[in-house]
């Protein structure tokens, strides 16, 4: 079977690829990706000694920002429906999610999975909308597609009768991912711009003086033009990052002395429902999609 579930080396399910790769997920600790074995080689950062402690947040895998990225002035989100208390990242990563295989592809086998989050009094207590998100991961050959389709659910909410409010729902959408490397100080990133907007200063800055200091720890928001390369120097290897408008953005973050980088798609800055910049809104009935591709780039 494509999906097994697996106790070692902690309670996960475990989806493989007919030619060997695959991928370790965690539903009910907000939908993780703890895993991605590509090419023989393990390619994401998970701190499975943090994981263990459930107080704490998640130091790996491939975290899901949703329905905001980063956070806002005071953690509250401002609508007609009053204020709500949204805190950073929003609830997606914290909470359970469903799991199922995706339908087959044209030779038969299972093409990845579907990991669904749906709203729930907990999730319109700090953000008033029925809502679906659907994360579909598919294993290729050398590569993760992923595709996050977001809806806004018309009629009555589940359960409690709650209907859905005429207004546009307002979001962003981000992905988190704890890449692995053998130390930052190999790491060398192409295709992102002369510019970039530092997070620790709230500041623009020069993106090359950035990457000087991987090593002491970065957290910078960019936009460019085109797939983001991450060169693992000692490893020989790397990965290709490949976006699609308007999930497009692209942060960079690392923690030291962790050997990992986080190569981030995002839909738009932090504070976006406050400000209004790159905020997308559906309307009761729509949904949009969301895509972006990483590829390994082996014998860098």
């Amino acid at each position: 079977m494509p999906l097994t579930q697996r106790t070692d080396p902690y309670p996960h399910w475990e989806f493989s690829a007919p030619w060997g790769d695959r991928l370790r997920i965690v539903p009910e600790r907000g939908g993780l990706v703890t895993g991605w074995q590509c090419g023989g080689r393990e390619r994401l950062y998970f701190d499975a000694e943090r994981f263990a402690d459930p107080a704490a947040s998640v130091r790996g895998g491939i975290p899901v920002l949703f329905p905001i990225c980063g956070n806002l002035p005071g953690d509250r989100l401002e609508l007609s429906q009053g204020a709500f208390l949204l805190r950073q990242h929003g609830f997606a990563r914290d909470l359970p999610w469903q799991l199922e295989l995706l339908e087959p592809g044209a030779a038969g086998e299972a093409a990845g999975i579907r990991l669904r989050l749906e709203d729930s009094p907990a999730t319109r207590a700090s953000f008033p909308f029925a809502f679906r998100l659907d994360l579909e991961l598919r294993l290729e050959p050398g590569a993760l597609a992923i595709t996050a389709r977001i809806s806004h659910r018309e009629g009555p909410a589940p359960a409690d009768g709650i209907t859905t409010p005429a207004t546009a729902m307002p979001f962003s959408f981000g992905l988190h991912p704890y890449l692995a490397v053998s130390a930052l100080e190999a790491v060398e990133l192409e295709g992102l711009p002369d510019t970039c907007f530092d997070h620790h200063p709230m500041a623009p800055a020069a993106t090359a003086t950035q990457l000087e200091r991987l090593v002491q720890g970065v957290d910078l928001l960019s936009a460019p033009s085109g797939p983001v390369r991450l060169w693992d120097r000692g490893a020989g290897s790397g990965l290709e990052l490949q976006t699609t408008a308007p999930f497009d953005l692209v942060v960079v973050w690392t923690d030291p002395p962790r050997p990992m980088l986080c190569l981030e798609p995002w839909t738009a800055p932090r504070g976006s429902l406050a400000t209004g910049e790159r905020r997308l809104e559906l309307a009761p009935g729509a949904s949009q999609e969301l895509h972006c591709r990483y590829r390994v780039l082996d014998d860098a």
